[in-house]
């Protein structure tokens, strides 16, 4: 299929290889905010950068009855800063050569700024939408971490990050780090002291601590879905090119996902009164510590299924059957999640997909033009049917 052809029957399709050709790794994206800066100016719509590089676009409502809308999307993609060079196999998928083709997320940020510039032409009476696009997703999330949250007046948010068309995940997993360190009082020699009961190997007791604790899924819920994990990451204890030591210190770290806090909770007080126990039956001998650090909040599934199941319906009026559920793992939805925009109201987001993206993050990455053309057809129907 000729690349050519395409983007010159196809304005998304061009508009997303135009982004995807520019380079940006997480922190270096100044020339993909630039680029989206101009291309609103050219059509006059109001669109500014933040003193961190975040860009956001904004189109007033034509009815003030009606509620605005935020898209959400990040401009940094995995690779470096070489160029990018998209082609199209002869199935209609998009690589680019040699590299990632950062699909992940410019099909995102493609969709929700083609989105914007047909909605700045259109006579559709609506409630407003907002656009934002984050730096630095992809290696510590600081794009979103420094938004001015305060400017956003949409409750529900589209972040247009998923993998798979027509997915629409309505809750998400945290990251919380779980270290548990063992301390024995009494170390020695293997030989001269191994008959001595007051001294306790760290490596066997942290051995036998974790053989008591929950390893996998914690908690699903009535669908199988996993709600709550817990995995060992790793154990370090000793040398082991070294025998003839009786271990003081020994290390184990975890991590725990849940998108549920009180099912977190649980697990962790679980974890909490094993380390306890241990601690009373090695009293004297040795102590093990555990602290929990989150790094990422829970995304908490809301009671309102009004968005979900309007982006069902419209999904299945494009063709396309959509898939309503949970996602164990992290996206920028968690931040939305657990911040309030300028009405002081908590944020209702959702991680949308609008293409199919395979291979993610690899060298293999690619995307079906189609999907991305279907997934402007669905964001268009639904949009309609939000300002009904």
């Amino acid at each position: 299929m000729d690349i050519n052809v395409l983007r010159r029957e196809n304005d998304l399709i061009d508009l997303f290889c135009k982004l995807a050709e520019i380079p940006s790794p997480s922190l270096k994206e100044a020339d993909v905010a630039n680029y989206v800066k101009n291309l609103c100016d050219e059509n006059n719509i109001n669109c500014k950068l933040d003193g961190y590089g975040n860009v956001y676009i904004s189109i007033p409502a034509t009815d003030e009855s009606k509620q605005p809308i935020l898209l959400s999307s990040h401009m940094d993609v995995i690779g470096d800063d070489s160029p990018v060079k998209v082609y199209a196999d002869e199935d209609g998928l998009l690589h680019a050569v040699e590299r990632t083709l950062g699909a992940d997320d410019k099909a995102g940020v493609a969709n929700a700024l083609y989105f914007a510039l047909y909605l700045a032409k259109s006579d559709i009476k609506h409630g407003g939408l907002e656009v934002v696009f984050t730096r630095d997703e992809e290696s510590g999330m600081s794009g979103i971490h420094n938004l001015d949250f305060g400017m956003l007046k949409s409750k529900y948010v589209l972040v247009l990050d998923s993998d798979s068309l027509g997915q629409f995940m309505t809750s998400g997993a945290s990251y919380t780090l779980v270290n548990i360190d063992v301390h024995s009082f009494k170390g020695g020699h293997s030989g001269v002291d191994i008959g001595d009961p007051t001294r306790e190997n760290a490596a066997k007791l942290i051995a036998d601590l974790i053989s008591e604790l929950p390893q996998g899924v914690f908690y699903a819920d009535e669908n199988g879905a996993v709600v709550t994990s817990c995995n060992l990451g790793g154990i370090s204890a000793g040398n082991v090119n070294v025998t003839n030591v009786i271990n003081t210190d020994a290390k184990a770290s975890y991590s725990i996902r849940s998108s549920s806090r009180e099912h977190e909770e649980e697990l962790k007080n679980l974890m909490i009164f094993q380390v306890d126990d241990f601690n009373k039956e090695y009293k004297d001998r040795a102590e093990a510590k555990i602290t929990f650090e989150e790094h990422l909040p829970p995304f908490e599934k809301t009671w309102d299924n009004y968005v979900p199941q309007m982006f069902e319906a419209a999904a299945k009026d494009c063709g396309v059957e959509a898939e309503i559920g949970p996602f164990h793992a992290g996206a920028e939805t968690h931040i939305y999640a657990n911040r309030t925009n300028a009405n002081g109201e908590k944020f209702i987001p959702f991680l949308v997909g609008l293409a199919d993206v395979h291979n993610m993050h690899s060298c293999e990455e690619n995307v079906d033009y189609q999907s991305i053309i279907k997934g402007q057809e669905i964001l268009r129907k639904f949009f309609e049917d939000f300002n009904k």
